[in-house]
């Protein structure tokens, strides 16, 4: 139904943090900022949102006007549709974080084994 809302309201909210970060970040050559790597959690976001909502629209649960969503139109589909916002949205999207987490902690995994290597450290 409307599932894709919250990572869509996380995937905007790091699209702007992102530029926020962007502008304020000093470049370096051996590393990737950190707004490069929240700029990852952003593009997973927006690709696996605009496949449910086409999704969605496919099965017809959102149409090109108002209310949107077919599950908006009666109260009892209503209060199923944010049960499912609350439940498998948030779902959704704290399963995209934890993997987006795991991909930052690789990246620096080996950026610090490229720096080690680089001055001749030993971990």
């Amino acid at each position: 139904m409307a599932c894709f809302v919250v990572p869509v309201a996380e995937a905007v909210v790091t699209s702007v943090a992102t530029r926020i970060l962007e502008k304020n970040e000093k470049k370096s050559e051996n590393n990737i900022c950190f707004s490069g790597k929240l700029k990852w959690l952003s593009k997973l976001l927006w690709g696996g949102s605009l496949l449910l909502a086409f999704e969605h629209v496919w099965h017809g649960e959102i149409k090109p006007f108002f209310p949107f969503f077919t599950a908006a139109e009666s109260p009892e589909s209503f209060t199923a549709m944010l049960n499912e916002i609350s439940t498998v949205g948030v779902g959704m999207a704290l399963t995209v974080t934890a993997a987006w987490v795991g991909m930052v902690i690789v990246s620096e995994l080996i950026e610090k084994r490229y720096r080690n290597a680089e001055t001749g450290e030993q971990t």
